[in-house]
């Protein structure tokens, strides 16, 4: 089933809107043109994953060499530092095979669609 969630412009700046569908607490990204939907609950330690930062990581690289990506795609945990993809809920680079819950999500005219079954 589809929840209509509000328009799109609704949608902080570089942060998430944070809404309850059926008494799950989900938040609602727009970075770089996609909208991604994620329930709030870190699978770590039950942190409000949301609240935290959309940013890039550092990449897996060759010793003595750093190499910075994924920016925009990447969800920080506000109270540990976890850090899981935007994209796919799981956990980046096998530190954990949890994985956040995130959900199919619409644009139409404006307005957002999430689908939870």
């Amino acid at each position: 089933m589809a929840f209509c969630i509000g328009e799109l412009s609704h949608i902080p700046a570089g942060k998430a809107l944070i809404t309850e569908i059926n008494g799950t607490s989900i938040g609602i990204f727009f970075e770089d043109g996609e909208v991604y939907a994620v329930r709030n609950v870190c699978p770590h330690k039950l942190a409000p994953i949301c609240e935290g930062a959309v940013c890039g990581t550092m990449l897996p690289s060759k010793p003595s060499q750093f190499e910075f990506g994924l920016e925009g795609k990447v969800l920080r945990c506000p109270w540990h530092g976890w850090e899981f993809s935007l994209e796919t809920g799981e956990a980046l680079f096998g530190i954990s095979n949890r994985k956040v819950k995130t959900y199919p999500v619409e644009v139409k005219d404006g307005m957002i669609y999430v689908e939870m079954g």
